[in-house]
Order: structure tokens, then sequence, then C-alpha cells
């Protein structure tokens, strides 16, 4: 099978839709890429957009969904296709679709905080080598801002942000 890999960088600009088809989830939403010209006189001016709608599948519905919606501007990565269909009119319509593989926020124009889990249990009992850490290296750390002192489901044993 042909696929032609994309990558958008745009905004959101329909509330995401969770929804279920078949036994699989499915988040799909509207992007919008705007491009900017400079003119002559140095001011900007609006040049040609692209809108998509990005059809997010697996472990993407679980993160697209609780940390992106409209107006968020993100980077869509994935495959571009046309989707053909009849509207309610019965007349032959197509739509420019991604399947998306990787979509995140656009640093260039936000600030994000990360919430990921990078073990999957933290209430089992520290390995040897993170026992180790002596209290003025977890001190230091604090102060650093390596260790994230705000995440009460840690309960007590902070993890550094380069763990």
């Amino acid at each position: 099978m042909f696929e032609t890999p994309i990558a958008v960088v745009g905004t959101i600009v329909t509330n995401p839709e969770r929804r279920w088809v078949g036994d699989q989830e499915l988040i799909k939403f509207r992007v919008a890429s705007n491009s900017r010209r400079r003119t002559a006189d140095g001011n900007w001016e609006p040049g040609n957009s692209l809108y998509a709608t990005v059809n997010c599948w697996g472990r993407l519905v679980t993160g697209v969904g609780a940390g992106l919606g409209k107006g968020d501007a993100v980077i869509v990565v994935g495959n571009v296709y046309t989707s053909e269909y009849e509207d309610r009119e019965g007349n032959r319509r197509s739509s420019l679709e991604i399947r998306a593989t990787s979509v995140g926020p656009d640093l260039a124009r936000c600030i994000v905080r990360l919430d990921k889990r990078r073990h999957p249990d933290f209430t089992s009992e520290p390995s040897s080598a993170e026992a180790e850490v002596s209290a003025d290296d977890r001190a230091e750390a604090e102060v650093d801002g390596e260790i994230d002192t705000d995440r009460p489901e840690l309960d007590g044993k902070e993890l550094p942000l380069s763990a």
C-alpha cells in the first residue's frame, strides 16, 4: 500500500470528537495550517491555508484526549489521503484526512507541562540504585528544579525529571 507521509504545523480548529468505531476508539479533529508572508513594506499578509481532518487511533487517543483541545498549537505527523463521500444532497465530495502517527503541542507557540509516567508502579520499593541517592543530592536536585515535588500521586517518592 502506498502511503504519503506528512507533517503539519497548525492549530486545532474544532473540538476533538471521541467515539468508537467498531471495537476501536477514535479521536477526530480538524487542523488548520496558515502561512504568512512578509510584504515589501515589511508588513505580514496571510498566505495559503490548509485544512485537514486528523484521525487518531490506538495510543494517541488517550494523550490527545487528555491534553489537546480547540485552539491549541500542534504538530501532526502521519499519512495523508483523500476521503471521498456523498453529502446529504447526494453530491460527491472529498476531504483531506491525516491518519496521525504522532500529535504534539508546538513548543514554538505554547508552553506545556508534561505528565509522563515513566515507571508503571510508583508504589514499589526503590531499586538499590535509587536508594543510594543521598539526602544532600535530593535537596540539591529540588533546589535546581530537577525533582517535581508537586505530584501527590508519587506519595513522597519524587523522581528526577531526567529519570
